[in-house]
This record gives C-alpha cells, sequence and structure tokens, in this order.
C-alpha cells in the first residue's frame, strides 16, 4: 500500500445534488491521507450560510458516507475551522481553490500554522457544479 502524506485530513460541504466535481474533490483529498473525514453541512448551518439545499442533511451525508473514498462523515456544526480542529484532531485540512486569499482562510492559516496543520487547496471542477444544476433546472 502507498504511504499517504497525512494521516487524518478533514474537508467540509453541503454536498447538494451531489455530481462529479464533488467526487473529484473526495477522491484527491483521499489520495492525500490515510483517513478522510467528511463535514456535510446541516440543514440548519447550510441555512445559516445563505444555501438552501434541495436534499436533506439526513441523505446527504447518507451519501457521501456510502463513498468508499470517505472514512467518516460528521455534521458541518462550525464556521471557526479551529473548533473542527479541536473537535476532530485532523493533519489536514482540505478545500477548494476559491476560499484561497479570504480573510476567513487567511485567519484559518495563521491559527493552523501554528498546531502544525497544513491546508491544502484543490482547484474546482470547472464544467459542474450545484449552483450550474439548479440553474439548468431552473431554465429547463
Amino acid at each position: 500500500m502507498e504511504e499517504k502524506k497525512y494521516k487524518v485530513g478533514y474537508t467540509t460541504g453541503v454536498f447538494d445534488l451531489f455530481h462529479v466535481g464533488h467526487l473529484n474533490l473526495l477522491e484527491k483529498c483521499k489520495a492525500q491521507c490515510e483517513k478522510l473525514i467528511v463535514a456535510v453541512c446541516t440543514d440548519e448551518y447550510s441555512h445559516e450560510s445563505g444555501k438552501q439545499p434541495i436534499i436533506s442533511y439526513k441523505d446527504r451525508a447518507r451519501i457521501v458516507g456510502a463513498l468508499k473514498c470517505v472514512d467518516e462523515v460528521v455534521p458541518m456544526k462550525y464556521t471557526d475551522k479551529l473548533e473542527q480542529w479541536k473537535e476532530h484532531k485532523f493533519d489536514v485540512l482540505f478545500s477548494g481553490d476559491d476560499w484561497k486569499g479570504s480573510e476567513r482562510y487567511k485567519r484559518t492559516e495563521e491559527d493552523f500554522k501554528k498546531i502544525g496543520v497544513d491546508i491544502v487547496y484543490f482547484p474546482y471542477t470547472k464544467s459542474i457544479s450545484t449552483t450550474m444544476i439548479k440553474e439548468n433546472l431552473k431554465e429547463n
């Protein structure tokens, strides 16, 4: 078995209308860590963040948890990534590159540097997104 760069990886997302972009992200994450924890945003958290998932948290968590690249699914409860780390003790946070350079992630990078946690940014799959799917459904 190939040795992975990280022991425990962590990523978060709504994962509504699950599509190949989600799968690409999760497979890239798992390729770098022995254990991948995925925090799926609860319905309440999603609504507070301005997202309106079509599929319920329970079903989204079940879909993500069924993937062979995912080792554990947890509910996304904190915006603060340091709070997430305190609960799950991961070595690396995987995130989409659209967050890179944002004020929130600049602070997260500073916090994580102090505790030895890396952040790895992956590019989004340009050809698909949940927003694109929703827009396409509205048009048709």
